[in-house]
């Protein structure tokens, strides 16, 4: 199956792009690659063709390297540009980085690091595409009200949520701390004939075990002390509608047994009175623990769990559907944005890439809670990888992220140079508040060489001068 982009290699020295072309056709064979000879012909494909990928010679004559790269990225802002000089000084291929070249090569170009080039460059534009693309989904999304997903356990699940919802049986929920139950009984709720009524949440751990049975199905005024006056409990509260009960595993064998009779014969008998009233209500239960083992330690009733039990959904933990990260990473920002009343930020496919290859082992609940943290610290900018790892900084040991699986040795010790990098340069850029020839003097590096670290780093001059 081919891409949906090509490669557009660029290069009036026809026998330099046909060995070019020959490599990365070698490299790339799923990827359609294009040759043309001057920048005139250039321009003529990136109107035809959706070009993912172009290399460019500097000087050409006619349209120049740079203002090919210029047309380029009109074309498409996502473009990734690889400068291609033969002329023994970077100077030229700096200022192209400066102006939104990917990066660039030398002449003789080395076989491995064009494969190594492009293909990076291939992934960020694949990356930076999906990245505008899910923004696009997210915005037409309702936050609390849509259930999002790529994966295809979750598509299915949805396909199961709708036909559940059409219904009114008991639902048992399953499913990992932090995996969503609570959002997916509300999405329930709302597709179902009964989301122009209540739908209440009772988490029932959080109350004591006397009040449990008053919380439920409400008293009357003088049937405990403290009860001065009647009061309706979730039941009736909740009818015609929908009442979830979180955690359902850990109520005691009393509170068990009453729920066993409202579930047979939907009356709701507050404590303390001698009279009953129906209530319509749809139950939806929710649990993180093994009700059937429960079952079989004699700490749940059987015939409660078949009355729950009628439909049952489980919840994946997010790590069996690593393709929701990405939409959900940015369903997240826009939803705390919204809390913070702040303009939608932006993130950086860097960043992106980054937590979307982690195992997030608290599930949506951490990965949520983690976005908080990016928005709160990001002073309204993008979310960049200089703040992630500002904010891994901030937490314990204990409570950093964790990689799925170990980096390969080379990707590892790129991350190491990487944070050592921007640390060593970020305490030069203060001392010589971005002057870089100040900032080569003392390092001993190049002045290239600099300004290639903070290209590739993505480091902001603009925060260290004046």
């Amino acid at each position: 199956m081919k891409n949906q982009f090509s490669i557009l290699v660029v290069d009036d020295n026809r026998d330099f792009l046909t060995g070019i072309i020959r490599n990365l056709k070698k490299k790339f064979s799923s990827i359609d690659i294009i040759g043309a000879f001057s920048g005139e012909d250039a321009i003529k494909v990136l109107k035809k063709e959706s070009v993912g990928v172009m290399l460019s010679d500097l000087r050409m004559p006619g349209i120049s390297g740079q203002e090919l790269l210029k047309a380029g990225i009109n074309f498409n802002p996502h473009l990734c540009v690889i400068m291609i000089t033969g002329h023994g000084t970077v100077e030229t291929a700096v200022k192209a980085l400066k102006k939104g070249a990917w990066d660039f090569l030398t002449k003789p170009v080395d076989r491995e690091t064009l494969y190594h080039t492009v293909e990076r460059a291939i992934e960020y534009y694949k990356l930076s595409h999906e990245n505008k693309r899910l923004q696009k989904m997210i915005e037409k999304l309702k936050p609390d009200m849509q259930l999002t997903c790529e994966s295809n356990v979750m598509k299915l699940l949805q396909e199961k949520i709708t036909a559940i919802a059409a219904t009114d049986y008991s639902i048992l929920v399953t499913g990992e701390s932090g995996s969503g139950k609570e959002y997916i009984a509300r999405v329930i709720h709302d597709l179902s004939n009964r989301k122009n009524a209540s739908c209440h949440a009772l988490h029932c751990p959080a109350i004591p075990e006397q009040l449990l049975e008053s919380e439920l199905f409400g008293h009357v005024k003088g049937a405990f002390t403290g009860a001065d006056r009647n009061r309706d409990g979730f039941f009736m509260s909740a009818n015609k509608g929908t009442l979830i009960l979180d955690e359902i595993g850990d109520i005691s064998p009393a509170i068990q047994a009453k729920l066993l009779k409202f579930l047979q014969d939907k009356e709701v008998k507050p404590v303390g009175s001698s009279s009953s009233r129906i209530a319509d209500v749809r139950i939806i239960a929710i649990t993180n623990q093994n009700l059937e083992q429960k079952i079989i330690d004699n700490s749940f009733r059987e015939d409660l769990y078949y009355r729950l039990n009628v439909l049952s959904i489980k919840v994946p933990p997010l790590r069996q559907r690593k393709e929701d990260i990405l939409v959900l990473i940015h369903k997240f920002i826009l939803k705390s944005c919204q809390e913070l009343n702040l303009d939608p930020i932006k993130i950086d496919p860097d960043a992106l890439e980054y937590l979307s290859r982690q195992a997030w082992k608290g599930n949506v609940r951490e990965l949520l809670n983690y976005v908080r943290r990016l928005i709160v610290f990001s002073n309204g900018k993008k979310i960049d990888l200089a703040l992630i790892k500002f904010i891994e900084g901030e937490q314990d040991a204990g409570l950093k992220v964790q990689h799925v699986e170990p980096l390969k040795y080379k990707d590892a010790k790129k991350e190491v140079v990487d944070y050592f990098s921007r640390n060593y340069l970020h305490d030069i850029f203060k001392e010589t508040q971005g002057n870089i020839s100040k900032a080569s003097k003392i390092s001993g590096l190049e002045r290239a060489s600099i300004q290639k670290i903070v290209k590739r780093l993505k480091i902001e001059m603009s925060d260290y001068r004046n």
